[in-house]
């Protein structure tokens, strides 16, 4: 027998026949509908709020509030240098890095992280650099152009 879109049926005892609350006496689930008797959850309209416990003090109030909140912390777009070694081209910057999708969201500017390898010269513009990169960049005879500074990042 061929599978065709019209011939397609789920497994047998797999789909159930959706049950219909408050349809009379007979349904066994009349009347209240299977919400019980009186009470706030038995009213139309009722949702409780999310960690809501019967009017106890919820857990998350419960429990002291700790550490800090950095508000001016900076959050870098992180690339490694294995990634760029794969990439075509000898010149990189976050608008070329962003064009061939290595890098989504720029965020406060593009750091070049010293993971992987190096073989070849390049050419990379970013806002921060790792040791570690500058190193192997400078090693493989490239350039690590520091974007928005005044003088190169040792």
């Amino acid at each position: 027998m061929a599978i065709s879109l019209n011939s397609l049926k789920p497994a047998k005892g797999s789909t159930h026949k959706k049950k219909r609350v408050g349809r009379g006496p007979g349904s066994g689930l009349g009347k209240t509908a299977g919400r019980g008797e009186k009470g706030q959850k038995s009213r139309s309209g009722y949702s409780r709020k999310i960690g809501f416990e019967g009017g106890q003090m919820p857990l998350h109030r419960r429990l002291p509030k700790r550490g800090f909140t950095n508000i001016f912390k900076k959050h870098y777009a992180l690339v490694n240098l294995g990634r760029l070694d794969k990439l075509e081209g000898d010149q990189f910057n976050p608008e070329r890095l962003a064009e061939l999708g290595v890098v989504h969201k720029l965020r406060d500017g593009l750091k070049i992280l010293g993971s992987g390898e190096l073989t070849r010269k390049v050419r990379i513009e970013a806002h921060l650099f790792s040791r570690s990169a500058l190193e192997k960049i400078q090693k493989a005879g490239g350039e690590a152009v520091v974007i928005g500074a005044a003088a190169p990042q040792e």
